[in-house]
């Protein structure tokens, strides 16, 4: 298609998923109570004050936490917020998909299917990175919690809290789509399985670094809890492509699909030898290779 056409089907994709995003967001707002108690119980449950200051003190583990909400506008910003955060995260099997859709045109036929595949995987993945957030923040929450110095009261503000739960959420959930994104690397043929083997060592490092960045606490604990599944998934990953280039290899031996262009011998001939040829054919109507009017049979 010419660049204005992918232009604009870029546009129709982009508006499609911000209209889901959208929607969704609009009937979360009027749930946002609830996903807001649903976030939050669990960091609660764990490093919220439950009873007062004063007897919490005299007990053995004097740390908590009272959740705050500050202004008059931050229910109203609170409330947006959410709406928001669970528009994305809801809304991803169609914002997903029509980001492949706008992918698959350019693909082969048998590649087409793997926009469907990305998003029967990529949901899944991002709903298990942010579950495992969901279940890492308590245990975060009590590390950073107890790092409050005796004597003195913490005041946990509703939005930080949710700022942090968010950022986690999406962070985990990011990085559970990177073993995805490699095999689609791999099976679109821009990466090849024999080279992500050889990345072992750098995405070890690498994604025990990114695990350390992403995650707010400071014990190895949370570190590990990140980079544990993301070390799993990239070999899953690199297992799965280096089958599928065997798989690959096996199938260009025995030729181009239906909907690809075959090789084509591109060797230069000998110009003599293609003139003797030319000048044993005739037009039906000549019944000689003789020139006809002066003219030969090209001209």
């Amino acid at each position: 298609m010419p660049l204005a056409d992918h232009l604009r089907e870029l546009r129709n994709r982009l508006a499609k998923g911000l209209l889901a995003i959208v929607v969704v967001a609009v009937v979360a707002a009027f749930f946002y109570k609830d996903i807001i108690n649903f976030i939050t119980q669990p960091v609660l449950d764990t490093v919220g004050c439950g009873q007062s200051f004063g007897e919490l003190a005299k007990s053995k583990n004097a740390h908590c936490a009272h959740l705050t909400v500050s202004g008059l506008l931050a229910p109203f910003t609170l409330a947006l917020k959410v709406a928001l955060m669970s528009g994305v995260v809801l809304a991803a099997p169609v914002w997903l998909y029509q980001l492949w859709a706008f992918v698959a045109p350019g693909l082969h036929r048998h590649e087409k299917k793997y926009a469907y595949a990305f998003v029967g995987f990529g949901f899944p993945l991002f709903l298990g990175g942010g579950y495992l957030a969901y279940n890492v923040l308590p245990m975060t929450a009590k590390v950073l919690i107890d790092l409050t110095p005796s004597g003195a009261e913490n005041l946990l503000p509703l939005d930080e809290l949710l700022d942090l739960v968010t950022r986690m959420i999406v962070v985990f959930g990011l990085a559970f789509e990177m073993p995805l994104l490699l095999v689609m690397l791999n099976l679109t043929g821009v990466l090849s399985g024999r080279r992500m083997l050889g990345w072992w060592r750098g995405m070890i490092v690498g994604i025990a670094a990114f695990a350390a960045v992403a995650t707010p606490s400071p014990d190895p604990g949370t570190m590990l809890a990140l980079a544990a599944p993301i070390w799993a998934l990239f070999f899953i990953a690199v297992a799965f492509s280096l089958i599928n280039d065997r798989r690959r290899a096996r199938r260009e031996g025995e030729g181009p699909a239906d909907d690809e262009a075959s090789e084509l011998d591109l060797t230069p001939e000998d110009i003599g030898e293609i003139e003797s040829v030319s000048a044993t054919r005739a037009l039906p109507e000549q019944t000689g290779t003789d020139r006809v009017n002066g003219y030969d049979d090209v001209t």
